[in-house]
């Protein structure tokens, strides 16, 4: 059995064939009978995962079963705290208000790498960057979570799925995961889910940084 994890440019197609002859994960990977484990947006870059353990896939997909996936997003504007409450908490969407995430301001990112096209540069107008970890899937959701905060987002960069980060990876570049790792995680997590069925239920507050 194959697992990769695959740094994915932006403008490339998360699927094989394309028969408008767009670029699609074929340019890159030539690995037979692997197919990716979830999708990421063609406008989105960074982290995906592809494997050939039908298995597997269905577990790293599969709604029932959603690893938390951490972004990394510009937004147009100087982001405020209000805004990253508001995300902390759960967004209005028109789909129905989201699960609170974990979010916090961060700097840009080291091991940030120049994306063709570059994101548009208007001098009188500040790009933040924040770090945005959530547990759903839904349909473009981190840019219509913080188009409704009222900052747009220019760049998103996936991660991190669950503990696996895109640490060494530049884009375009893949190498292989460690199945037995990722079969342990989801062991441990079942576990914990049904440790904490078990207990009375709490609100808890979301995770939120602001810092200037």
């Amino acid at each position: 059995m194959t697992t990769l994890r695959f740094n994915k440019p932006f403008e490339v197609l998360t699927q094989f064939t394309d028969h408008e002859k767009r670029q699609t994960l074929a340019d890159f990977i030539h690995i037979p009978n692997i197919y990716p484990a979830g999708r990421l947006d063609r406008d989105s870059e960074g982290l995906l995962l592809l494997t050939d353990d039908g298995a597997l896939q269905n577990r790293i997909s599969h709604p029932d079963h959603k690893l938390n996936k951490t972004y990394w997003v510009q937004v147009d504007g100087d982001i405020t705290a209000g805004a990253i409450q508001q995300l902390c908490a759960g967004v209005e969407l028109k789909d129905g208000k989201t699960k609170p995430a974990k979010a916090k301001i961060i700097p840009e990112p080291d091991m940030l790498w120049q994306r063709s096209p570059p994101i548009r540069s208007r001098a009188a107008i500040p790009t933040s960057w924040i770090q945005l970890e959530i547990s759903e899937g839904r349909n473009r959701q981190i840019r219509r979570m913080t188009a409704a905060t009222g900052f747009p987002t220019l760049r998103l960069i996936r991660y991190a799925i669950g503990p696996i980060t895109l640490d060494g990876l530049k884009p375009s570049e893949y190498d292989t995961v460690d199945e037995a790792k990722l079969w342990a995680l989801f062991a441990a997590q079942k576990s914990k889910n049904r440790s904490e069925g078990n207990k009375k239920s709490h609100l808890s507050k979301p995770r939120c940084k602001y810092k200037k």
